[in-house]
């Protein structure tokens, strides 16, 4: 493929299609057009973003033969547009999760595989400059061997009875919602930084508000007033995992933690030294052993390679989700043109995470310790 911008399309026109749209044009591609839920609204979104096109429908899209398609839509619709562009050979960016159903997120695969494209997942916090010098410190054993692994992800957006979100209806959503939402995300981190594949977990769920408005607008909003519905996804969920090398781990997700907006903490406790990264001060991780603590600052002194390749402002000024995004996106963009980069997320990490998922989901209903069937190390050595 030619050095020429990359042509991208975007199925979406929400809060996280923004980001998209930022982060690919961030990464030097030129957006062609969106595709919304219905044609005026593709248009209110070509408009906003200063775009020329606006696709009436899916096959319209196709037609014009943009390079990747960004995937930004509610959960229940990844699976169709994911296996409908791989069909036609288009490489994609599809959100997380890439499908509801263990099954469904194996088709994918599969599908990926036989067309031979490329179709990434946006765990984005993987691209944090300071997750990849905790990794890198980790494969080069300055923490020594793993002991334990632990944190949470808590937000604030449902604390209200009054707030609703397409999320909370499982038809759109899938069976689980903070966990799905963003116990995804510290899960893949927490395997992606430790090393640690988990093989079995032990969870529970809660219910905050047994009942919520009918969502009628953007996520992070409700005005209380109108019909209400029975809420039957989960708000907050604890789980304990154990790794293939017998090594514990725990995390608590929450939807509805007072005054948390997005603090992702994730810790790795090793037998020579322990490593946090809190998502919220993205700029400094903390180093700790017998001897005391340390507080590394992103950029400052010498810099693991990986560190160094995604610093993308000088030291001492701040950088956060945003150009995190933007990396993956570049990453992405670098693989559709024969590149190979490190730690790039594909939809094999996406259905490590929906395996992940369903093993939350039927522990937390069962409470028992629950086998994570491992699927996607054979993915892995297929692709």
């Amino acid at each position: 493929m030619s050095a020429a911008p990359l042509r991208v399309g975007i199925i979406g026109t929400g809060m996280i299609a923004n980001a998209h749209v930022r982060a690919a044009r961030d990464a030097g591609a030129q957006v062609v057009g969106v595709l919304g839920s219905r044609p005026g609204r593709s248009r209110e979104a070509a408009d906003a973003w200063g775009l020329s096109t606006s696709w009436n429908d899916l096959d319209a899209l196709i037609a014009d033969r943009p390079d990747v398609v960004h995937i930004c839509t509610p959960n229940d619709t990844h699976l169709d547009y994911a296996l409908t562009l791989t069909a036609a050979g288009l490489h994609i960016v599809v959100e997380k999760p890439i499908a509801t159903t263990v099954q469904d997120a194996r088709l994918l695969v599969e599908a990926v595989e036989r067309a031979g494209t490329v179709a990434t997942v946006p765990y984005v916090y993987r691209y944090h400059p300071l997750i990849r010098e905790i990794r890198a410190r980790r494969l080069g054993g300055e923490l020594g061997r793993v002991l334990l692994v632990h944190g949470s992800y808590l937000q604030d957006w449902l604390l209200s009875a009054d707030a609703s979100t397409w999320r909370v209806d499982p038809r759109s959503g899938g069976e689980s919602r903070a966990f799905a939402d963003i116990g995804s995300h510290w899960a893949d981190l927490a395997e992606f930084v430790s090393g640690e594949r988990f093989v079995e977990v032990t969870a529970a769920a809660s219910i905050a508000h047994p009942t919520r408005p009918v969502p009628s607008g953007p996520s992070f909003s409700g005005d209380g007033g109108g019909d209400r519905v029975p809420v039957t996804t989960e708000d907050i969920g604890l789980a304990t995992f154990r790794a293939a090398s017998g090594v514990l781990a725990n995390t608590v997700i929450s939807h509805v933690s007072g005054g948390r907006k997005n603090r992702l903490w994730i810790e790795i406790d090793g037998s020579a030294q322990s490593a946090v990264f809190d998502q919220e001060q993205p700029d400094a991780v903390w180093f700790g052993s017998e001897e005391g603590a340390t507080v590394l600052r992103r950029g400052e002194g010498s810099v693991a390679a990986d560190q160094g390749r995604l610093n993308r402002t000088p030291a001492g000024h701040a950088q956060g989700w945003p150009d995190a995004f933007s990396s993956f996106v570049a990453d992405t963009y670098a693989a559709v043109r024969g590149e190979n980069p490190e730690g790039l997320p594909t939809v094999v990490d996406g259905l490590r995470s929906v395996e992940i998922i369903d093993a939350f989901l039927r522990s937390s209903n069962s409470g028992a310790w629950t086998e994570i069937v491992d699927e996607t190390l054979h993915a892995e050595e297929a692709a």
